[in-house]
């Protein structure tokens, strides 16, 4: 399972590959379904089973159809994993089951009648829930609430890690006031990569951030070369490609001022589309950090050193967030997405150009600031509009973040934990309508055609 204990997070975890649209609605209840499989599996309760059924709750309920949700889990009981889950075997279930057909798990057959959606329903007080039973001759073998935490984190409802299970960093920090203080004659990635190899060792460390950069530029070059239109009812046509094709006209793409924008929405075309992705740190953000990456690295001809370095750093940075507020456009609106993805970006394009780890956290505060109150408001549940362009607009932003900081010193009035803590409240303040349930905002403003 999934879970994060303290405030460091692995790289190898913040970065997870998985596929589209949304690591808390996709990639989260996909994991979770696999958890319950595992489950029944270890109580040898497996082979009893026939019948399923299938809740989600508040967010999981009002936008999982646009987000795949109901196919993730479907997935998730099969066995499948979305590190490792081709795609099209994972989405259509959903549909299917709509037109009246049958779908099975390992035999058992599982029908519309058995997915039920309680949009209003919070279990345990989060907007992210879903409760999985399985049945023998209609009597309950087992049932188990999941709540799906944002960026494909889950845990169990009302299940805590003991004390045994917490894993303690090698270097413990929980705000970047703390971060700041180890950076004596250390990087804030070199504080980040202690923690990592601590965990992992070194070599699957390495191994682990080459394929999280792989992933992110196979992403990329997909999306530059892609056409049609994305699913759903929207109809919302891919233009990444026609974009980079228009400015190959004018010459070389990738030394043209739009291209950032564009590897941005290169990457969350292919997750709208339900490809495969690298939450970074969510779905829905996922286009921010691997566009500035591309853009400032020189594409796939990135040097190791940068891209480690780079994504350690964003690593920390998107822990802290992640500890402090929170990274689920269900708890904090976009702000918690788009916001620390932006963040993120900023602190790591900083490291990389030579800045100290002051410079560092002022260009991840601006980051922050200037997404302060952003709403999830995803036009027909979908992943779609306005979150393209978003994660097209906030790698510029990333990148402008950066430029500041680096012409000061690192000396600013407003530190990255006060944004962090602001975003908290703003999200806690902020009226669930704006907060990926598609009931305000641009979601019930846009006619969908």
């Amino acid at each position: 399972m999934r879970v994060s204990s303290g405030a460091y997070v692995s790289a190898l975890e913040l970065f997870s590959i998985g596929i589209g649209p949304s690591s808390s609605h996709t990639v989260g209840p996909m994991r979770a379904g696999a958890v319950f499989r595992a489950a029944l599996e270890a109580e040898g309760q497996r082979e009893r089973v026939d019948g399923f059924r299938i809740r989600l709750h508040g967010s999981l309920a009002a936008t999982g159809v646009g987000h795949g949700t109901p196919d993730a889990v479907i997935a998730g009981l099969r066995g499948l994993a979305p590190e490792t889950a081709d795609p099209a075997v994972v989405h259509g279930q959903w549909a299917r089951l709509e037109a009246g057909e049958t779908v099975r798990i390992d035999g058992v057959a599982l029908r519309r009648s058995d997915v039920a959606f309680e949009p209003h329903a919070r279990q345990h007080g989060h907007p992210n829930a879903l409760t999985l039973v399985a049945c023998a001759s209609d009597a309950v073998v087992l049932e188990r609430t999941y709540l799906s935490l944002g960026g494909g984190f889950i845990t169990e409802a009302g299940v805590h890690p003991s004390d045994a299970d917490e894993r303690a960093p090698a270097v413990p920090f929980r705000t970047m006031g703390e971060l700041l203080a180890l950076c004596a004659g250390r990087t804030i990635a070199g504080v980040a990569r202690e923690n990592d190899m601590a965990e992992h060792g070194g070599p699957a460390l390495e191994r682990g951030l080459d394929a999280v950069w792989a992933a992110m530029v196979d992403c990329v070059e997909r999306g530059l070369s892609a056409r049609g239109v994305l699913p759903g009812r929207l109809a919302v046509p891919r233009r990444a490609a026609q974009a980079w094709a228009a400015l190959a006209e004018r010459g070389d793409p990738s030394r043209a001022t739009e291209s950032l924008s564009v590897y941005a929405m290169a990457v969350n075309e292919e997750n709208a589309a339900g490809g495969r992705v690298v939450t970074a740190p969510t779905n829905g953000a996922a286009g921010v950090i691997p566009a500035v990456m591309y853009h400032a690295l020189g594409g796939s001809a990135a040097r190791r050193e940068d891209v480690h370095e780079f994504l350690l750093t964003a690593a920390a940075v998107g822990s802290i967030i992640k500890a402090n507020a929170s990274i689920s456009g269900a708890e904090g609106g976009c702000q918690a997405e788009v916001g620390s993805a932006c963040a993120m970006a900023a602190a790591g394009l900083t490291a990389i150009r030579g800045g100290t780890p002051a410079q560092v956290e002022n260009a991840a505060e601006i980051a922050i600031e200037h997404h302060l109150g952003l709403t999830c408001d995803p036009v027909g549940g979908l992943v779609q509009i306005p979150c393209i362009e978003r994660n097209a607009v906030a790698a510029a932003t990333a990148l402008t973040a950066s430029r500041l900081a680096l012409l000061g010193d690192g000396t600013h009035v407003v530190g990255l934990d006060v944004a962090v803590e602001t975003m908290r409240q703003t999200g806690q303040d902020m009226s669930h309508r704006y907060k990926e349930t598609s009931e305000g905002g641009l979601a019930v403003n846009v006619i969908e055609c």
